[in-house]
């Protein structure tokens, strides 16, 4: 079968809106936009339709999913316990692209919440089509990126034709994402926020609201991880990237010593406006944007690495940004879609 693609219009929201509601409850799988990146949506309540997400992305099944829910209100419905750091979080930042973790009600079946976890994650998006699909449904949708396992997530709905043609029923198809990167997602211990996945909603912005700090173990190796995203390996290009970062000309400098090293036509350059002005004018080139704009860099981040996978290279040489601000989240991504090949340039003196 063929996905259909389904824009967001007046029909959308008088006529379309229900029927992939109904493809939903009936245990379906659809894909729709949010601020961050395209979903990958099904019946969060119907581990089947939990299965068919894993099975779809080729995505390990202790790797638990977000569940996406269209108001505050309902969150009382699957979970035990939300406490007045959780409520002021979700005052401030929802709708928005933060998750909370969650202990979980029974009603959230064990395949959706990661196996043995006794959490679930939610967030509540601030795209409206999104939000009249999950009331549509009449569930909470389950969601992960709408991308093959470890590629870069979806920013597009031809992103997400491009992996999920004929897998899934359909794609909501409402333009580019705002952000570009997934949520925050954090859970709260001991009386403190604690970040286990860096978005666009900072660790600064968090310390407003109380006591936050990242979480010591952002990747681990082995066991259940504690929010969707923290284990595996994500964001891969086919090439193998390498990304400089530290001082910012030290960081330049060793990506344009490439240039001389090997065949050009090779190699791929995803940089910012200062550094590409120094390159060939034939180098495979991506822009993120200029250095001090973050945003626009988490915005591209993720269609700059899908880019590369269009070109003949062989290799992929990156430039960094600081840690500051979304510089985390962005240099989060970075790190995975590297495979940890980050190297780091001091200042020459």
């Amino acid at each position: 079968m063929d996905t259909k693609r389904i824009h967001v219009n007046e029909s959308y929201y008088k006529e379309e809106v229900f029927k992939l509601g109904k493809i939903l409850r009936e245990g379906g799988l659809v894909a729709f936009p949010t601020e961050t990146v395209y979903g990958l949506g099904g019946n969060a309540l119907d581990a089947d339709a939990a299965k068919k997400i894993y099975a779809a992305k080729g995505r390990p099944s202790d790797n638990p999913l977000i569940v996406h829910v269209s108001g505050r209100d309902e969150v009382e419905k699957y979970v035990e316990h939300v406490g007045s750091i959780e409520n002021k979080l979700m005052e401030k930042f929802w709708p928005g692209p933060l998750t909370i973790v969650f202990p979980k009600k029974d009603i959230i079946p064990k395949e959706t919440s990661g196996g043995g976890l006794d959490t679930v994650a939610l967030r509540c998006p601030q795209n409206a089509a999104t939000r009249a699909l999950i009331k549509a449904a009449g569930v909470p949708l389950a969601g992960p990126s709408a991308n093959i396992s470890g590629r870069p997530s979806p920013t597009t709905a031809d992103d997400v034709l491009h992996d999920m043609n004929g897998r899934i029923s359909a794609v909501v198809d409402d333009g580019p994402c705002n952000i570009g990167l997934e949520s925050t997602i954090i859970g709260v211990e001991n009386g403190e926020i604690v970040v286990y996945r860096p978005g666009g909603i900072t660790l600064e912005m968090l310390q407003e609201i109380g006591p936050a700090r990242m979480d010591s173990n952002l990747i681990v190796d082995t066991g259940h991880p504690k929010a969707p995203g923290m284990k595996y390996r994500h964001y891969a290009p086919k090439a193998p990237l390498t990304v400089y970062t530290g001082d910012r000309d030290s960081a330049a400098a060793k990506i344009l010593e490439k240039v001389h090293e090997g065949d050009v036509s090779k190699i791929g350059f995803f940089v910012s406006e200062e550094t590409a002005k120094m390159l060939p004018e034939d180098a495979i080139c991506y822009i993120w944007g200029k250095r001090e704009d973050k945003e626009s860099f988490a915005h591209n981040l993720f269609t700059g690495l899908l880019y590369f996978n269009e070109q003949p290279v062989e290799q992929i040489y990156g430039e960094g940004t600081d840690q500051a601000g979304i510089g985390r989240a962005i240099m989060n991504r970075l790190k995975k879609a590297s495979g940890g090949h980050i190297v780091v340039e001091e200042k020459e003196t």
